[in-house]
């Protein structure tokens, strides 16, 4: 520990002094980061600086703001829905982020007053088709067959 600085010694050569014999003694040798540039030399001042650096080193992400937030998690869910392996699949996700898009229109989110679009179930459908060629396409399922017969057979037996 350092001692306090006697009274009629200048401030300066106080703090001088002191590094001086500090460096005699080898204090500063093998710090880390010597003979390295400066972290952000010659970038603008950032206040949050060391609260970013702590995000990066911990792999966190950035916590933004509810509407943000949305915004981002359908641009991911549009990406997803784009990658999915079947048209069906590509539907299904793009309808359930509209559900969490439908609820945010009925409770308010925090941050910027930001209005998410619902996606376009049919819009996202095409891309994909065009996406993705014809022969990886499994056909959709047919239609159910219309029942004529038991329509012909109660108008038959409507007749009677």
């Amino acid at each position: 520990m350092t001692e306090r600085k006697p009274l009629g010694v200048s401030f300066e050569s106080w703090i001088d002094r002191q590094i001086r014999e500090a460096t005699e003694r080898g204090e500063f040798d093998d710090l880390p980061g010597a003979g390295k540039p400066i972290p952000g030399q010659g970038k603008p001042h950032d206040d949050m600086w060391w609260i970013k650096q702590k995000m990066r080193a911990e792999n966190l992400s950035f916590p933004l703001p509810g509407t943000l937030a949305l915004r981002k998690e359908a641009e991911e869910a549009r990406a997803e829905a784009l990658g999915a392996r079947t048209e069906a699949e590509a539907r299904r996700l793009a309808e359930e982020m509209n559900v969490k898009i439908r609820d945010s229109y009925r409770r308010p989110l925090s941050g910027p007053p930001v209005v998410q679009p619902l996606i376009d179930v049919d819009e996202i459908a095409a891309e994909w088709r065009a996406l993705h060629p014809a022969a990886e396409r499994k056909p959709a399922p047919a239609a159910a067959p219309e029942r004529r017969a038991k329509r012909s057979f109660l108008r038959w037996f409507g007749r009677r």
